[in-house]
């Protein structure tokens, strides 16, 4: 187990690592965290007081990093994904990180069936809870493949509200809080319950819920009791007595992995699909309305070649084009003079054919058939 345990935090490691040297600070975040979930793991499995001071060395390193990403201003990237040494770093629960999201609803293309159920869900009832005497849902799951806007439409609703905006995940919980995971479970709701009493919105958002939920073969105690002291908290905000405006969104890509308890205490279940057509042509629009484009480009074809591609998947094209021409240009001369060329249309479709979309159609398909079975 050790060992295999070990290569997945080497993995999620480097790609961390590389992440934060491409100035992706959220991913770079997420890759940490997922990273010093295994290594605590790691760190309660070993009987070796030398091995266990390797573990608590790079778990101290990522936690510092992420700490400096989360910064307005992080320095350039120094660690590295090997692991070495030093004393299990005492780590004291923090209290929940409150985000100030924005994101508005047109910053979110298409999608709008999803859109509206959100704002029939949570926006109607908060602006004229009176018209609402028989409740609202107050617990909702997203669902759908990755890249398609989860996130955002969580975001986005927070904004139109001036809701107060937490940001819950499974790393988070399991690595800082070791051994206390259920009772800062039981913090962070009572936090926002608090803030909620005051009249102000408040959304808990809890990203890839499956991982915080779902039985896992190398589980190693904690996250039983983190699992059932979330329905208990859940439970406990789908009282039908509630006047506040109290929240949990939660986001999933695998939705067949939430056991029933879970999907009973969301009582709307909204799918977030892929873009159609007409979806991806915004899209393309959306993304190159900044760069320089010859007459060759047809953003039409383009959307119409990128089927079952997400919209991460189509503004990943949109940049690594754009970077393609700048490293050129970099490459012909110092960068310091003149602009790079124009992007053509062989420059999409030399990057989509090396570019596959990251969505599996066996996952595609479970989405589809859950959907019909437990989508509301």
């Amino acid at each position: 187990m050790s060992q295999e345990l070990e290569r997945i935090a080497a993995s999620r490691a480097r790609e961390a690592v590389n992440f934060d040297k491409l100035g992706q600070r959220h991913k770079a975040i997420k890759s940490y965290r997922e990273a010093i979930d295994v290594l605590w793991k790691l760190y309660r499995l070993s009987p070796d007081g030398s091995v266990k001071k390797i573990y608590a060395d790079k778990i101290k390193e990522y936690q510092n990093r992420i700490e400096e990403l989360q910064s307005d201003s992080a320095p350039t990237v120094t660690i590295s994904p090997e692991i070495s040494s030093e004393h299990a770093p005492a780590t004291k629960p923090s209290s929940l990180s409150k985000e100030k999201p924005n994101v508005h609803w047109d910053d979110i293309v298409n999608i709008e069936e999803a859109k509206k159920a959100i704002r029939e869900s949570i926006v109607f009832p908060t602006k004229r809870p009176d018209l609402f005497p028989l409740g609202w849902p107050r617990g909702i799951l997203l669902f759908g493949p990755p890249g398609c806007g989860k996130t955002l439409l969580a975001a986005a609703v927070a904004s139109e509200l001036d809701a107060s905006f937490y940001v819950l995940d499974a790393a988070t919980v399991m690595s800082k809080w070791l051994g206390e995971s259920e009772r800062n479970i039981s913090k962070i709701f009572n936090q926002c319950r608090q803030e909620a009493r005051t009249g102000k919105p408040c959304i808990i958002f809890i990203d890839e819920i499956d991982s915080l939920t779902t039985e896992r073969y190398m589980e190693v105690g904690g996250e039983a009791r983190v699992r059932n002291q979330l329905i208990k908290e859940m439970d406990g905000i789908l009282d039908k007595g509630r006047k506040d405006f109290l929240y949990v969104l939660a986001a999933t890509n695998k939705p067949w992995h939430l056991d029933e308890p879970f999907i009973r205490r969301f009582q709307k279940r909204i799918f977030v699909p892929l873009p159609d057509l007409e979806a991806r042509n915004l899209l393309f629009h959306k993304y190159t309305k900044g760069l320089r484009m010859d007459s060759s480009v047809e953003l039409s074809q383009l959307a119409k070649i990128t089927d079952g591609y997400s919209a991460a998947d189509i503004h990943d094209i949109c940049m690594e084009a754009q970077l393609k021409v700048v490293s050129e240009f970099f490459s012909s001369n110092s960068g310091e003079k003149g602009e790079p060329r124009m992007l053509t249309m062989d420059d999409f479709m030399e990057i989509i054919k090396k570019r596959k979309h990251s969505v599996v159609l066996e996952n595609l398909k479970k989405l589809l058939d859950w959907n019909a079975k437990h989508g509301t």
